[in-house]
């Protein structure tokens, strides 16, 4: 057993999930020297065989404004204008799970691309040929092997979309401050996991963190169920765009310690400031 095993619960379109991206980034990097292990579960916030909406314009309108919304509690970037609501989440998750094969790096990275279609470009990957497309421009990415195997994560996000339905007692009726407190959530008459939960299991014991929560609660979880001291562990701006290809403005923050933006990236307006990508991140087609 691992010293540290992190079981994540999220979604691809998840905005709550995209707004913590910031604080899981930091969390990875500074339980790396612990060899954690985790486990993303894709809970499928939009499921294939929920209802089209009637008007798709004034849908993809009125989410537009609810993931503002979201925003401003958590400060991350939103598209500027929302083109439709995705569709469903499967693709997208059955991509993020087939990258799992080609190791973490590349898993995150893949993950991080879908998220940006929906929060950064205002076009969600919901369908296979977008999710390929997206994920084109990612160095070192076997895009042929990912469009081969990912029709065989079907069961594997089954499995996934169980898990998630069936929350830990702590989180059924949880009561806790805040916008997104992580109580589990009643969909088609299931409770689930809020979107993104968070399970830490380690030798001191398991505890869960739901909904949207502080970096410091997370470390101190991690602290808690492992009896060990984090480091504490900065990046240079420059070293963080090479190392994830992309950075919102509080992973600037959060991975450096200061605001100034890395040097030579590509500034990419959102409606709640720019995204920063990697100049040969760009040059693949990371625009297109």
């Amino acid at each position: 057993m691992p010293v540290l095993e992190v079981v994540e619960y999220t979604d691809p379109a998840c905005p709550w999930a995209w707004g913590s991206e910031p604080k899981f980034r930091l969390l990875r990097l500074v339980t790396e020297p612990l060899g954690a292990r985790w486990r993303r579960v894709f809970g499928i916030l939009f499921d294939r065989d929920d209802e089209l909406p009637p008007d798709p314009d004034a849908e993809a309108a009125w989410y537009a404004g609810f993931i503002a919304d979201i925003s401003r509690h958590t400060g991350a970037p939103h598209a500027e204008k929302l083109a439709w609501v995705a569709r469903t989440s499967w693709p997208a998750s059955m991509a993020a799970k087939a990258a799992e094969a080609q190791g973490d790096v590349l898993a995150d990275q893949v993950l991080r691309r879908l998220r940006e279609t929906t929060f950064v470009s205002g076009r969600p990957a919901d369908d296979v040929h977008s999710v390929l497309s997206a994920v084109a421009c990612l160095p070192g990415l076997d895009v042929p092997r990912l469009a081969r195997e990912l029709p065989h994560q079907e069961h594997a996000v089954e499995q996934d979309w169980t898990e998630t339905r069936t929350p830990c007692d702590e989180v059924r009726h949880l009561e806790a401050p805040g916008p997104h407190s992580g109580r589990a959530k009643e969909v088609n008459g299931r409770l689930r996991y809020a979107l993104p939960t968070l399970i830490f299991r380690g030798t001191q014991g398991e505890r869960v963190v739901p909904g949207w929560r502080p970096f410091a609660e997370y470390a101190g979880t991690v602290e808690a169920v492992t009896g060990e001291t984090l480091p504490r562990v900065r990046l240079t701006a420059d070293e963080a765009l090479r190392r994830y290809g992309s950075l919102t403005v509080l992973e600037i923050e959060l991975l450096t310690g200061a605001k100034k933006p890395p040097n030579q990236a590509v500034s990419v307006p959102t409606g709640n400031g720019p995204l920063w990508i990697d100049p040969d991140l760009w040059d693949a087609g990371y625009g297109n």
